[in-house]
């Protein structure tokens, strides 16, 4: 699989959530073996000779949920699930020239329903809707009259602020049935037509 000259093949590493690229990195035979085994990306670094995991010592790992090669088979595709940030310069991806520009909202807030689900708290809005299905529910019904009044009126502001919330509690009530937006993004795919 790895290149006969250094024995080393590139990985251009993929968050699933959202198709965003985060990094690109290196793997031999072994770090492609580890990968396999326990589920979790494994590198060969260049710099200290050696295999590493990613996010051995961060904690922000990479659980491997596909990986793939190219059509000649000297690169692979490894499209991952990423714990924090993928680059060792604090930031989401390798590739963001302006961190907050380039901030991938849609992963900030998947971890924010990550943390409200796991620490609770009664008084963050995202654990009661969490909590709640029904409550969850009448809200996504409740947006979407919103937005098709804000439409109706032409209201462009009014619309872009009721988007904001039909999105946000769509997308809770994504999370909360174990759906991604990679998945919805792939349903969408199928209807340009």
């Amino acid at each position: 699989m790895t290149n006969a000259e250094n024995g080393l093949i590139p990985v251009v590493v993929q968050d699933i959530k959202n198709n965003n690229v985060l990094m690109l990195a290196y793997m031999n035979d072994e770090a492609l073996e580890l990968t396999r085994k326990t589920g979790y990306m494994h590198y060969w670094s260049r710099s200290r000779n050696a295999i590493w995991k990613k996010g051995e010592t961060s904690g922000n790992v990479q659980k491997c949920i596909e990986l793939m090669t190219d059509c000649d088979g000297d690169a692979i595709l490894a499209r991952v699930e990423q714990t924090g940030n993928a680059c060792h310069t604090g930031t989401y991806s390798c590739f963001s020239k302006d961190p907050i520009a380039q901030r991938d909202i849609v992963s900030e807030l998947w971890q924010v329903f990550e943390e409200r689900r796991r620490s609770g708290g009664e008084g963050s809005y995202t654990y009661k809707l969490l909590k709640n299905r029904n409550l969850l529910l009448k809200k996504v019904a409740e947006e979407s009259s919103e937005v098709i009044i804000a439409a109706k009126d032409k209201q462009r502001g009014e619309i872009i602020y009721e988007a904001g919330d039909l999105l946000y509690h769509l997308m809770v009530l994504l999370y909360d049935e174990g759906i991604t937006v990679d998945e919805v993004y792939k349903e969408l795919e199928g209807r340009r037509k």
